[in-house]
């Protein structure tokens, strides 16, 4: 095992490695999408269910960051697909929960190669590299929840 050794030139350039990152995660996710016949939105969305468990549309609404029409236009999309069904709400027979149906095959196929590589990443890490990076993962899906709450709170003039 060949050991990573961090240097200042490469933490310099932090926000442009990050940057990099994320946008091949992003890119990753929506050939990952097409490939499956889905769009970004219904992928980001079954995540979340898959994640999280059953839900409101109102609450898939909030998670996904999407208004209510454009959610009940996505859960027809991937309740057409097989993906998540309506079921009625136990504690209120008038509402509807969402709730994901088992796993997708095609997803979990297209997703296999890019689990593969990371997988081998992560292998090569020591204990305290992971240690490390799954602290930061908690962390920082906290903080980037934290500010997309404050951006949806904000008045719209971004300040």
């Amino acid at each position: 095992m060949e050991e990573y050794v961090s240097t200042p030139s490469m933490r310099s350039d932090a926000s442009q490695i990050y940057r990099r990152y994320l946008s091949a995660v992003m890119l990753h996710g929506h050939a990952s999408a097409r490939a499956c016949g889905l769009g970004a939105s219904d992928l980001y969305a079954l995540n979340i269910l898959q994640l999280s468990g059953a839900m409101s549309p109102g609450e898939l609404a909030e998670r996904t960051g999407l208004t209510t029409g454009p959610t009940t236009r996505l859960i027809d999309r991937l309740e057409q697909s097989g993906y998540v069904r309506r079921v009625p709400d136990t504690a209120d027979r008038r509402k509807v929960i969402v709730e994901p149906v088992g796993k997708p095959a095609d997803l979990d196929n297209v997703m296999a190669p890019a689990r593969r590589k990371i997988g081998a990443i992560l292998g090569d890490c020591t204990p305290e590299q992971l240690d490390a990076l799954f602290d930061y993962f908690t962390r920082a899906t906290q903080a980037y929840r934290e500010a997309a709450e404050e951006l949806r709170s904000d008045d719209g003039s971004g300040h």
